[in-house]
């Protein structure tokens, strides 16, 4: 048993929970924690008072193997924690889920605000169970039949991944479907003729990102969230002056499942791409 306080912070996803000591977790409370996170998706801990390095990294562990990821900045001896700068322009204001451009994309995310402005740079999460769950049933069957390439490079040429993903995913713990697009890394349905792909993909995005499956946060220094990456997107709202920092650990992720394409490559979709390139 627990004593944690839970509150939903929006009817669609998103809980706050206090009584928390996150870096004292006994082996029942940090269980607690995680179904908290299938129910919620999305956890706040407003008074977790500050996680030291250290007890941030072993936080995150709990949920599997820490991302050192290939160039984001790090905290110094600390390479698992990546540092969120605005600063350093850190300001992910596109709606995404983190690095689906992997082969096995991060299930979990642990995000420390270190620094906030005294108004503005909040941070939205996004309901993908509840956007795939209001497509109606014929295209439901469509989108369960299709995959999706996702694809990051770098500005500077250092880094590229490309990875194909279900265009809906099956969550490995509850079970529930998923749509698994979104506006920043999915680049086409390779299934599909070029302009198919992208009036789809326009209409899933605005579902994915429509308000009433949103929660939206207000930081005050030193509150952790931790989401889960499998069914939810998020936006970093660029609304503020001043300076923002956050501190952030991902964990590794496994390989999206969903029911296998119905239909190969169009033809299209693959001259696209090369062109592309």
């Amino acid at each position: 048993m627990t004593d944690f306080e839970v509150v939903p912070v929006s009817g669609a996803l998103g809980a706050e929970v206090r009584g928390v000591s996150l870096g004292e977790l006994s082996d029942a409370g940090f269980a607690a924690v995680r179904e908290l996170l299938l129910e919620h998706l999305v956890l706040f801990f407003p008074d977790a008072a500050g996680l030291a390095p250290e007890a941030h990294k072993a936080f995150g562990r709990r949920f599997g193997e820490l991302e050192v990821h290939p160039f984001l900045p790090k905290l110094p001896e600390h390479e698992e924690l990546v540092v969120l700068d605005s600063d350093q322009g850190a300001k992910a204001d596109v709606w995404h889920t983190d690095v689906t451009f992997s082969q096995t994309p991060p299930i979990a995310s642990v995000l420390q605000i270190v620094q906030c402005p005294p108004a503005g740079g909040d941070t939205m999460w996004s309901n993908q169970y509840a956007a795939y769950e209001a497509v109606s049933a014929p295209l439901r069957e469509l989108l369960d039949s299709l995959s999706a390439i996702h694809v990051f490079e770098h500005p500077n040429g250092s880094f590229r991944s490309e990875a194909e993903h279900p265009v809906v995913r099956t969550h490995p713990e509850t079970g529930r479907r998923s749509l698994y697009v979104n506006r920043m890394f999915t680049r086409r349905i390779p299934q599909l003729a070029p302009g198919e792909s992208d009036a789809l993909l326009n209409h899933l995005f605005a579902l994915s990102e429509s308000p009433q499956r949103v929660c939206r946060y207000r930081w005050v220094p030193g509150a952790v969230a931790v989401w889960d990456n499998r069914a939810t997107q998020h936006y970093a709202v660029n609304d503020y002056t001043g300076r923002r920092v956050g501190q952030r650990v991902t964990v590794l992720g496994d390989k999206p499942e969903g029911s296998a394409p119905r239909w190969p490559h169009h033809e299209g979709a693959a001259l696209s791409a090369a062109t592309s390139r």
